[in-house]
């Protein structure tokens, strides 16, 4: 009789308990989104924001993915109730006696855990996520709920939800993960900080395909796959982690789009940054990745002899633009943004010379009127100027420079671009401006050009892209002395004219005909 009363009470108590239970709503840091950029192909470029997560809806994550996930985390959650009671009784006697901390949540418990409650390990928390678990799964649906997990789970490489772990560790949506990717990222879940290394550290990889192997097993028991889409699964190849070299050069790119981006919306950089907001840019980074490369042939004995505080450093700057249209495919602004987060191809004036000789005689409109008269330029107007120039595309017409094509927000497209283009180069003076240029082929002209031997210049311009090159030499500001020009032939060792125009022959020979 006593067991039955107690048996009640507890009854009682538990039910009270449930009643009174709120769902709680996420909390900020389990909601807080990144703004994403992506370059003209749709690659990923980078992020801006404190928490790298993009909400996605369950509808955008292929079933293949979602059966993986269960699979690897908690098989039996389409049918059960939102919790394990084995796990749950381990936890308690954990507690309880003092042992070690038991895992085994369901996907309806991690999610609690993930977003609405805090990661404290006590027996009142515990409990509370079970009545919680308990009546989420009775009020939300299966799908609602599993949409929240993704979106919060945390993946490793700093990628909160399924959208940023797609993006960091295979550079691609999630709506693309095929099978074999989908089993990987859903294998992390349980070890991130571990599995984060896979594809860079060989027994992390053995390791996680093991596990990898054993997803795909259990999506094949339970019927979510084929017996042949299971021996036709092939272990995925991995972004290298942690980024390469030329990850730091995209920086420059980020800080030219998220400026552009929040002038087009009316925000402010923080808005932005936590608006979940992807950023289409207009920037090709197989182009951008070959510059860096190409600088870095040129220049890395002297950026390794004049890292040392008080020596000459040589800055390069390169912008590639669509003529007629505005698109800046390529910005290198420096070539260490640690070091240097000014932009010099966006923001640094530079010394001209005659780079921009073919057309100080011509009649230009506004703005390229005022470049002849200026004896500083940034690599940005200089290259807008020659775009104007360019045959069959531009015709003499200026084209306002730009990064971003679109900005969407859920799916939907919340600005879209429009070049901005009028005649810049008057008539006839088209011809006179381009009369004494170096043609390279029947598609291509070259300028060059300088200021003494303190800058280069090489401008390359075809129908579909203008490309200048821009070198100068620089004495580090030191003590009370600011920074002042220096001498490019001291530092080179050869005609400084020489390794701009090699520099902009590399870019250019990489780029297919119709390309440029």
């Amino acid at each position: 009789m006593l067991l039955l009363v107690l048996a009640v009470g507890l009854s009682g108590a538990v039910a009270g308990a449930y009643v009174r239970v709120d769902i709680p709503a996420p909390h900020p840091e389990a909601v807080v989104q990144s703004t994403v950029f992506l370059d003209a192909h749709g690659d990923y470029l980078g992020r801006r924001g404190p928490v790298d997560r993009q909400d996605v809806s369950l509808s955008r994550v292929p079933r293949h993915v979602q059966d993986a996930v269960i699979a690897a985390e908690n098989r039996s959650f389409r049918t059960d109730s939102g919790i394990a009671p084995t796990a749950i009784a381990r936890a308690v006697w954990a507690a309880v006696t003092g042992g070690a901390r038991q895992g085994g949540s369901t996907i309806t418990q991690q999610y609690i855990k993930n977003a609405l409650l805090s990661p404290e390990q006590s027996l009142s928390r515990k409990a509370k996520e079970a009545l919680i678990a308990v009546k989420l799964d009775r009020t939300r649906s299966k799908n609602e709920i599993l949409q929240g997990y993704l979106n919060t789970v945390y993946f490793g490489r700093g990628a909160a939800g399924i959208q940023a772990a797609a993006r960091n560790y295979f550079g691609i949506d999630a709506a693309q993960l095929s099978l074999a990717q989908g089993a990987a990222l859903a294998a992390i879940i349980n070890l991130p900080s571990y599995y984060e290394r896979a594809g860079a550290d060989p027994k992390v990889t053995t390791t996680l395909q093991s596990r990898w192997a054993w997803v795909l097993d259990g999506m094949a028991q339970s019927g979510a796959i084929t017996s042949s889409q299971r021996a036709r699964a092939v272990f995925p190849a991995f972004r290298f982690y942690p980024p390469g070299q030329t990850e730091g050069q995209r920086q420059y790119l980020l800080d030219a789009a998220a400026a552009e981006a929040t002038d087009r919306l009316h925000i402010s950089p923080d808005e932005l940054a936590r608006g979940g907001y992807t950023v289409h840019t207009t920037f090709d980074l197989t182009l951008q990745d070959r510059a860096t490369q190409s600088v870095h042939a040129q220049t890395d004995t002297i950026d390794h002899t004049h890292r040392k505080p008080g020596k000459t450093r040589l800055h390069t700057a390169i912008v590639a633009i669509v003529p007629g249209d505005g698109a800046i495919r390529l910005l290198y602004g420096g070539g260490d943004y640690s070091r240097q987060p000014f932009n010099d191809a966006l923001d640094g004036a530079i010394e001209t010379g005659t780079a921009l000789d073919p057309l100080r005689t011509a009649q230009l409109k506004t703005p390229l009127d005022q470049l002849r008269h200026d004896a500083t330029a940034t690599p940005v107007q200089v290259t807008v100027a020659y775009a104007a120039l360019a045959a069959l595309a531009a015709h003499g017409r200026y084209a306002a420079p730009y990064t971003i094509t679109k900005i969407t927000r859920g799916g939907k497209i919340v600005y879209k671009a429009h070049p901005t283009t009028h005649p810049a180069i008057t008539g006839a003076t088209t011809e006179v401006a381009a009369g004494g240029l170096v043609t390279l082929d029947d598609r291509a002209v070259r300028q060059t050009g300088g200021a003494a031997d303190r800058t280069a210049w090489s401008t390359t311009y075809g129908p579909r892209l203008a490309l200048s090159v821009s070198l100068f030499a620089e004495h580090p500001a030191a003590s009370n002395h600011p920074a002042a020009p220096a001498s490019l032939t001291s530092l080179i060792g050869r005609h400084p004219q020489g390794a701009a125009i090699q520099a902009a022959a590399d870019i250019w020979s990489s780029q297919a005909p119709s390309q440029r």
